[in-house]
């Protein structure tokens, strides 16, 4: 099965060397999307706000690759404080909808420039 790499103007810039996503068959992986705009400079300020601009990038991220956030089967979120975690369940709410939830990890890490990321795995077979 073949892949194909992914990159789009419309999200932040990767910080390092991999691709927005990678198409492979019915499958689409999103990286981690974190609260930058597309110029890579970084949102800061609240939480919500970092939260939001994570969203539209990976929202962004799936749509060059042909898919929606409606498509996720699997996402997974790294929260720097995990005490924003009821905040994160009403945000999330806004991007993934419907009564076919997508299966989801919520982890505390170590982020040092940005209170969150999210990454994705979409199946649009």
């Amino acid at each position: 099965m073949p892949k194909r790499a992914i990159m789009t103007d419309q999200a932040a810039p990767p910080g390092g060397p991999y691709s927005h996503a990678v198409v492979a068959g019915d499958t689409i992986y999103l990286a981690g999307a974190v609260p930058a705009r597309p110029d890579g400079t970084r949102v800061t300020g609240s939480f919500a706000d970092q939260a939001h601009a994570a969203f539209r990038n990976l929202a962004a991220c799936a749509a060059a690759a042909g898919a929606s956030l409606d498509d996720a089967v699997r996402v997974g979120v790294y929260l720097r404080d995990f005490g924003d975690f009821a905040e994160l369940n009403e945000i999330y709410k806004q991007y993934i909808k419907g009564d076919n939830l997508p299966v989801r990890t919520t982890l505390p890490v170590a982020l040092e420039d940005f209170d969150i990321e999210i990454d994705a795995i979409l199946y649009v077979g």
